[in-house]
């Protein structure tokens, strides 16, 4: 297998974006957009629909112009070279095969459109047939192929042609949850075995999170932030993000500083529940931001659960139960708001075991070394923390 793999291997591409701006009409798709993207990289734009990450994606392969900024690959300018020129291959979200055309012709065809000799031809299909496991259907057409083996198809066609960088715009988001996890597998292994630079559109985090080094969340044209996996979600730089990442994703409370008898600390707005402070962590705070706003936040995983209070806990009334087979989500009553009288709540994970009941009330502790403060107003993390 690594073998046939090496054989398909050309030279890769590091890609570079520049300030890049692109509008349609009133509308600021892609905002002062900067990235560097390293050879045989496997990057993943994540976010929800329509916050850019297409577009940038359809910029970087020229089928769209930007307004402002540059696109480099391997330190050369193409914001005005055709996408054929870029040496480039697009997987879209429909697999746009030929349905009169055998999957062996599917494949080829890029490479007859460009003249090479059937026998290199001949040799390529075949290799990269091997290497995606659909050599015994090279004679089929694919009105009889699943979905997955359509993918693969399409996977192929990219394949052949021996570009610099693979662009896949949400290859998967028509297959069903196990297909899906067995494409996901093998898109994987085979960029590892190719090493080619890569960048993969999807707004499933769990897609992001198994198949990326590196992540470029977006948001509303934004670059929110680039990080490997761990630090997309251990360490989030803005609510957005804090909020994006995560099944269920964090726990996002008003907060502000306070004093009570045996000190001051940080107070959870309206609740009773009040949490110490180390000296950095309050000179980590700033009066602007203090003026601005705090948003607290912690995952849910970072919180421990237990039917007693032992030592200091936070009292809370279990609101709802979702119980997914290998955890419990717990639904937690910390408060009421005064305006508009509804529950805030905190989102609690439990093993499946845990025992309670809606109405119960259990205690909790949080991980101090996983909470989170931001800036309401400018949304920015407040705190630096160090990754283990």
């Amino acid at each position: 297998m690594a073998k046939l793999t090496s054989q398909i291997l050309r030279s890769m591409a590091h890609i570079k974006l520049e300030n890049v701006v692109k509008r349609f009409g009133d509308v600021i798709a892609v905002k002062d957009f900067n990235l560097d993207i390293e050879d045989k990289e496997f990057v993943v734009f994540l976010g929800p629909s329509g916050c850019g990450k297409t577009t940038m994606l359809r910029l970087i392969a020229g089928l769209e112009s930007p307004e402002e900024g540059n696109i480099l690959i391997d330190g050369q300018r193409v914001n005005e070279l055709p996408p054929a020129d870029r040496d480039i291959a697009f997987v879209f979200q429909f697999y746009a095969l030929y349905p009169h055309l055998s999957v062996y012709d599917n494949i080829a065809f890029p490479l007859k459109a460009v003249k090479v000799a059937k026998p290199e031809i001949d040799a390529r299909v075949k290799r990269v047939a091997t290497i995606l496991q659909i050599a015994d259907m090279l004679h089929r057409k694919p009105s009889v192929l699943s979905g997955g083996e359509m993918q693969r198809v399409a996977l192929g066609r990219a394949m052949v042609r021996q570009p610099k960088v693979y662009l896949l715009d949400e290859p998967m988001a028509n297959l069903d949850a196990k297909m899906r996890m067995d494409t996901r597998a093998e898109i994987k292994r085979l960029q590892h075995e190719i090493g080619a630079t890569t960048i993969f559109v999807t707004h499933d985090q769990v897609e992001a999170m198994s198949l990326a080094d590196r992540i470029a969340v977006i948001h509303q044209g934004v670059l929110q932030q680039i990080g490997t996996p761990h630090e997309v979600y251990n360490r989030p730089e803005s609510l957005f993000v804090a909020g994006f990442m995560g099944m269920p994703t964090m726990n996002l409370l008003d907060a502000e500083l306070g004093t009570r008898e045996g000190g001051s600390g940080l107070r959870l707005s309206h609740t009773d529940v009040w949490l110490t402070l180390s000296p950095h962590q309050q000179a980590g705070i700033s009066a602007t931001a203090q003026n601005n706003g705090l948003v607290f936040g912690i995952r849910p995983e970072h919180i421990n659960a237990t039917r007693e209070p032992v030592g200091r806990k936070i009292a809370a009334e279990v609101h709802l139960v979702e119980p997914l087979g290998a955890v419990n989500i717990l639904d937690l009553r910390l408060g009421t708001h005064p305006e508009t009288q509804e529950p805030i709540l905190i989102r609690v994970r439990t093993h499946p075991t845990f025992p309670i009941a809606v109405g119960g009330t259990i205690w909790l502790d949080f991980d101090e070394a996983q909470m989170h403060l931001f800036d309401r107003k400018t949304e920015y993390a407040i705190w630096e923390r160090n990754l283990t």
